[in-house]
């Protein structure tokens, strides 16, 4: 399980004074679901999981991942969790191979087992065709299921996944959702920040709704077109379209 109680990041400006990244934040994902962080670019959502993912540290509050804190247990998070970030990077010399199998090492994976795990990823992701071809010569879509794979490779229990299908093809993104939809029924905890409402309907069991930096909603779907509108993307500018009281 992933928690997040009054979770609040504060950056201090020269000119502006003290900033208000992540305001208050209260939220639980839990296994077997999948919980979507939703909000405008700007909103508070990466940083509230980059702290989740122990990449910042809070002002205030606190998060926990399987029982572990965020804070003070963070290579214990690490091992919890996979970790998407929106614009990760590719050592482009390497091969997706070679990279999975880095990364796995870095988790204390044997070769045996990261062998086996590496072809696992490959059939999941359709990387099989490409597993052996230099990063720098990959399509966007193709990094991207590299990225996923690398978060995954140890697999653990929770998943933190920042936009994973931005910019992507159908095809590409259609594997993506399949993977996310596996991960759920595999009992993992799954949390999802995404613009995509398409996806936040055919995925998302609950959402959150982040907005300068403060928690608006958090519920199902079905409360939350109650609560704000019959149609999720009416719904959703009705709540970010103002300031926040």
């Amino acid at each position: 399980m992933i928690e997040v109680e009054n979770l609040t990041k504060s950056f201090r400006d020269r000119r502006k004074g003290i900033l208000h990244a992540v305001k208050g934040v209260t939220f639980a994902s839990k296994p077997g679901e999948v919980f979507g962080l939703l909000g405008p670019n700007g909103a508070g959502k990466t940083t509230a999981l980059r702290i989740i993912s122990t990449a910042l540290k809070p002002t205030e509050g606190r998060g926990t991942v399987m029982g572990f804190d965020c804070a003070r247990e963070p290579e214990k998070v690490r091992q919890s969790i996979g970790f998407l970030a929106a614009n990760t990077g590719l050592y482009g010399r390497l091969t997706p191979r070679e990279t999975l199998r880095y990364f796995g090492s870095l988790f204390g994976m044997g070769h045996r087992q990261l062998d086996s795990r590496i072809e696992e990823l490959a059939f999941a992701f359709a990387m099989t065709d490409f597993l052996d071809r230099p990063c720098d010569k990959l399509s966007t879509g193709m990094k991207q299921k590299v990225n996923i794979a690398r978060s995954v490779i140890h697999s653990p229990e929770a998943m933190i996944l920042d936009e994973p299908t931005t910019g992507l093809d159908v095809l590409t993104s259609r594997h993506i959702v399949e993977f996310v939809r596996k991960c759920r029924n595999d009992q993992k905890t799954v949390l999802l920040s995404t613009h995509i409402m398409s996806e936040v309907k055919r995925l998302c069991d609950r959402v959150g709704i982040i907005h300068q930096g403060q928690l608006r909603f958090v519920g199902t779907l079905t409360e939350f077109e109650a609560a704000h509108g019959s149609d999720l993307e009416e719904a959703f500018i009705n709540i970010v379209g103002g300031p926040v009281p």
